[in-house]
């Protein structure tokens, strides 16, 4: 064989081999391009289902930790309210107190001439049956600025307003220690009391025991539902003191109430006894209404 042929039959292999080859690469080529596309396709898939997967993850800690803090905000609004209504009654004790400064020490009276039935320590009113005008009550002028008793937050009164047509409105939610402060009394041998006169509140200076002597308190009744009730009853009637009273201190502030006493301080209790005498239809106990302190007695009330 010639020489030129066998040098052209070579050329002709070599270009085979390097085509073949060419292919070869071609199609491995096209072989990683798809397997990398997969494998692209598979982290891109990967990485969604694990940012799903921690979406859920800090959904679930959100409303793990809102479960938690749920109770402690509350607890912190109620907190927020029971201080707004200390400083309520600190307000309602100063302006008692004034009052009796420029009434020759004589507190203000609860209800005067009780009987009519117009007039009470928060307000006055023309007609039984008309809510009281707490602007026109004995203690506006020492009641600072706005001259006005502040509501205590937790009392729901438009609420109670709406079912019983204001019993009592204007109180603020607050009940007076009229059975020995808010009208004078006297003590017979016996033990049981009389009034004196309800057109005034008792002597400034009959007072023994200040800092233990309830003034004001958070207040509400029993009657057919909660009702707005402007005094703080004690535990027995003063006039027949074998006789029980319907309580009306309310313990409203998550079962604890606000004391106010006659030295000017106010502080918390927690109720420890209540009774109802079956007379009205509501249950005090069931309504938050009761007495606190361990002393079955008018210790915390009366003037000795």
């Amino acid at each position: 064989m010639p020489s030129e042929v066998r040098k052209s039959a070579r050329a002709e292999a070599r270009g085979s081999v390097h085509g073949n080859a060419d292919c070869v690469n071609a199609d491995d080529d096209a072989d990683g391009l798809a397997r990398g596309r997969n494998s692209v396709t598979h982290q891109r898939s990967g990485r969604a289902a694990f940012s799903v997967l921690e979406l859920l993850v800090v959904m679930g800690m959100i409303a793990l930790l809102a479960a938690m803090l749920l109770p402690s905000l509350a607890a912190a609004r109620n907190q927020a309210k029971s201080v707004v209504c200390r400083s309520n009654l600190s307000q309602i004790i100063r302006a008692d107190g004034f009052y009796a400064e420029d009434n020759d020490g004589v507190y203000c009276p609860a209800a005067a001439d009780m009987l009519r039935n117009l007039d009470r320590w928060h307000g006055q009113r023309d007609k039984p049956n008309e809510p009281f005008d707490s602007t026109r009550g004995p203690l506006v002028p020492y009641l600072g600025p706005d001259a006005a008793i502040h509501q205590c937050p937790t009392f729901p009164a438009d609420e109670i307003a709406e079912q019983s047509k204001g019993f009592e409105r204007g109180c603020g939610g607050y009940g007076y220690n009229k059975a020995f402060v808010g009208q004078q009394v006297e003590q017979y041998a016996s033990g049981e009391y009389r009034v004196v006169a309800d057109q005034a509140g008792a002597s400034v200076g009959h007072l023994t025991r200040p800092a233990e002597t309830i003034m004001f308190t958070d207040s509400a009744f029993a009657g057919r539902r909660l009702i707005e009730y402007s005094f703080a009853e004690p535990r027995f009637h003063p006039q027949f003191p074998d006789f029980r009273a319907d309580p009306s201190i309310h313990f409203r502030h998550a079962d604890q109430t606000n004391i106010g006493w006659c030295d000017g301080h106010v502080d918390t209790h927690r109720r420890t006894f209540t009774w109802a005498s079956g007379f009205y239809a509501a249950d005090p106990d069931k309504l938050g209404i009761g007495w606190f302190g361990t002393a079955d007695d008018n210790s915390l009330f009366d003037l000795k």
